[in-house]
């Protein structure tokens, strides 16, 4: 079965942090340059996937996999919150990546894994990163799949009681919230804009328990982080279900203990 990387060039790498909006996502935060003397920063997104469909891919299985975060990075406690869901913290590795000074080794092991997985790599470290063990490639560092991996796991598959993060039939549903997000619901969105999307997403919840239905999923994970980079104090403060939506999962083991900030 392959397990070859899909790589290829994308455009430049931008922070995780960053608040300009787009409709497609970047790779990740940026977390190291290039080597000194090298050319200048190029974006490298790399999409494996983990499976064993048709198209083959990395072998789903336990304690195979590391994953690099990125402190302040949204997307990497999107992926933080989702090991604690699928119950996968004890059998994915997670390696916080701080201040250069703060995780050198860590940085020299991402680095070295980039360079495993693309001859001759020139391009900056972006994290959040899927890395194999085995043999000692990256898998992704393309965020949308890495969430979607991971419940490809051994026991996330809808059994152990886990939530099923990505259910088929909400797939359009997640991905449309998750565009909307980007655009509107960010430090740096329009006021009038993201005002809309607050009394939307409001009154979406005087419905149901959770933002797309009764049963918890990605969209979610989606919607608190991006509820708690706004403030969860005056932002929030007209939008009384809302407060309650971001305090009763911020309660939750796996959104409390996620150990990022967004």
């Amino acid at each position: 079965m392959p397990e070859t990387a899909s790589l290829g060039p994308s455009a430049a790498a931008s922070p995780c942090s960053s608040t300009a909006p787009s409709p497609s996502p970047v790779p990740g935060t940026v977390v190291a340059g290039p080597p000194r003397g090298t050319a200048p920063l190029r974006g490298h997104r790399i999409r494996s996937r983990i499976g064993v469909g048709p198209a083959g891919g990395f072998y789903p299985a336990p304690h195979r996999y590391q994953l690099y975060l990125s402190e302040d990075c949204p997307r990497s406690l999107r992926i933080s919150i989702t090991l604690g869901l699928l119950g996968l913290r004890d059998s994915v590795t997670s390696t916080l990546l701080t201040a250069p000074s703060g995780t050198p080794d860590a940085r020299a092991a991402l680095r070295a894994a980039y360079e495993a997985t693309w001859h001759h790599y020139d391009g900056p470290l972006t994290a959040p990163a899927l890395c194999d063990r085995w043999s000692g490639r990256i898998v992704s560092n393309h965020t949308p799949d890495i969430l979607r991996d991971l419940g490809e796991l051994p026991g996330c598959r809808g059994d152990g009681g886990h939530p099923r993060l990505h259910p088929p039939a909400l797939a359009a549903d997640i991905d449309a919230l998750r565009v909307l997000l980007h655009r509107n619901l960010t430090p740096a969105a329009a006021p009038a804009a993201r005002s809309a999307a607050l009394a939307s997403l409001d009154r979406r919840l005087a419905a149901h328990a959770y933002v797309l239905g009764d049963e918890l999923t990605a969209a979610d994970v989606d919607l608190w982080v991006a509820l708690v980079r706004l403030g969860a104090g005056d932002a929030l403060s007209p939008y009384g279900r809302l407060r309650e939506y971001v305090a009763g999962l911020g309660a939750r083991p796996a959104f409390r203990d996620a150990g990022l900030r967004g």
